[in-house]
């Protein structure tokens, strides 16, 4: 089913609250720009549900509101690189001069011109980084003694950006902005072609890296003039 059908069961009012919020989670699944489970806790922190969303309905309102402007504002971008294309195009521009926002549609990112919340995005940090701390680390027994030091390196530093940034709820400036985008680069240079195994925990470790390095730079202290 489509998205527009879930939000339409979302605002059932004759429909069980627990209908309702299933319909929520599909409509996710369907749209979640920053991934299923930090969409999710995106929208559980910037609706503020009493006590939470599985018994709140005027809370699954709010959430469906902010997923739906979010998902609005995406069809807007996608429509309007697909104009400029055709323009292009009709000139003689085989290449897109630049995708902007749309350049790298599978990094996390909410759409809209009103930029992310903050806590929205704390929250989202938050629940990812309990995930990554489940994940196992690659086998040493598998990796050269360089590797596997590089390895834990890149995974400390990850969790100690991610710590920094949550202590200090999205507000970092100075070096904090960037390091999350040099772990990315790092887990990015450890990744192998085609399905090793190396790439299973490491390709788990960058879409939180992605997440973080989006979270840091969308919420971070304006330097002063």
């Amino acid at each position: 089913m489509s998205f527009g059908t879930y939000a339409r069961r979302v605002r059932d009012e004759q429909a069980a609250p627990a209908r309702r919020y299933r319909a929520l989670r599909c409509a996710v699944a369907e749209y979640g720009p920053l991934g299923f489970h930090a969409t999710w806790a995106y929208l559980a922190a910037t609706a503020v549900p009493a006590p939470d969303l599985r018994r709140d309905t005027a809370a699954l309102l709010r959430a469906l509101d902010v997923l739906e402007a979010s998902r609005a504002a995406r069809i807007e971008e996608t429509a309007a690189f697909a104009a400029r294309r055709r323009v292009e195009k009709a000139a003689g521009v085989r290449s897109p001069r630049s995708a902007g926002p749309l350049a790298s549609p599978w990094r996390p990112r909410w759409p809209g011109g009103a930029g992310p919340s903050r806590l929205g995005l704390v929250a989202a940090v938050a629940n990812r980084r309990a995930a990554f701390l489940r994940v196992p680390h690659p086998d040493p027994s598998l990796l050269p003694d360089d590797l596997g030091r590089r390895l834990t390196d890149l995974h400390g530093r990850l969790d100690a950006c991610a710590a920094a940034y949550l202590t200090a709820l999205g507000r970092v400036d100075g070096p904090a902005r960037e390091e999350p985008g040099g772990i990315v680069a790092g887990i990015h240079r450890h990744l192998a072609p085609g399905h090793g195994p190396l790439n299973v925990p490491l390709l788990q470790w960058l879409r939180f890296a992605e997440l973080l390095d989006y979270a840091v730079k969308a919420t971070a202290v304006p330097h002063p003039r």
